[in-house]
C-alpha cells in the first residue's frame, strides 16, 4: 500500500473516532445517564450510506416516535409481549404513514424497544427523555463533524 493511499485510507477511522469521544464527552458534560447512545448516534450518522443529514433526519424523527410511544405503552400496558408486539408494529405504521423511510421506522423500534424493555432505575418517562437527549446529541455531534471534516471520495467504502 501506497503512502498515499494508507494517509487515505487513515482518515474514516481518525473521523470516526474523533466524532464518537466528542460525542461521549459531551454526554458525560451535561449528565447523561447512558452516555454510550450519544457516541452510537454519531458513527450512524457520519457512516451512514445515505448520507449525514438524511440519516440524521431519520434517526432523530425514529427515536422521538419510539421513546414516546414506548413510555406511553409501558405506562398504560406494561412491557408484555403483546403490548411490545403492537408498539414495533404501530411505530412502523405511522412511520409508513408519514413517510419518514425505513430507517426510520427501524431507529423508532430500537428505541421502542430500549425504553420498554430494558430495566432501568428510573420512570419510564425519564428513560424515553434520556434516551431521546443522548441520540440527539449523537446526531449533532455526528453532523458537525460531517460538515467541518467531510469524509474525502473514496474512503467510505463506495466505488
Amino acid at each position: 500500500m501506497k503512502l498515499a493511499q494508507f494517509a487515505k485510507s487513515v482518515v474514516h477511522p481518525a473521523r470516526s473516532a474523533t466524532g464518537a469521544v466528542l460525542s461521549l464527552l459531551a454526554a458525560r458534560l451535561v449528565g447523561l445517564p447512558e452516555v454510550w447512545w450519544a457516541p452510537i448516534s454519531t458513527l450512524v450518522v457520519m457512516q451512514s450510506n445515505l448520507g449525514p443529514l438524511t440519516i440524521a433526519w431519520q434517526r432523530w424523527a425514529g427515536t422521538a416516535l419510539g421513546s414516546a410511544s414506548g413510555a406511553l405503552l409501558a405506562t398504560c400496558f406494561g412491557s408484555g409481549v403483546v403490548a411490545y408486539g403492537c408498539g414495533v408494529f404501530g411505530v412502523g405504521l405511522v412511520c409508513a404513514a408519514l413517510q419518514l423511510g425505513v430507517a426510520a421506522s427501524r431507529f423508532a423500534a430500537i428505541a421502542l424497544t430500549i425504553v420498554m424493555l430494558v430495566a432501568h432505575a428510573g420512570q419510564v418517562w425519564a428513560t424515553a427523555f434520556h434516551r431521546f437527549l443522548e441520540v440527539s446529541l449523537g446526531i449533532a455531534v455526528g453532523l458537525v463533524i460531517a460538515v467541518l471534516w467531510p469524509e474525502p471520495k473514496g474512503t467510505d467504502g463506495s466505488k
